[in-house]
């Protein structure tokens, strides 16, 4: 059996390729805002701290 011609201008994908398997992820996500993550960080941790600063002081 012989291989299928492929048009010059296209690249045959590899065998065991899973690149047609996964679609690529569009932009945007969670990923893209990394300063909205590092605020949620940083309030939790003023959280976590304000509840020991509240028990310590015996309020």
């Amino acid at each position: 059996m012989s291989t299928p011609k492929v048009p010059p201008e296209e690249t045959p994908e590899a065998e065991g390729s899973t690149a047609a398997a996964h679609q690529e992820r569009p932009d945007g996500g969670l990923w893209e805002h990394p300063r909205a993550i590092l605020a949620l960080i940083a309030l939790g941790a003023v959280m976590v701290a304000a509840f020991f600063v509240v028990r310590i002081a015996g309020w």
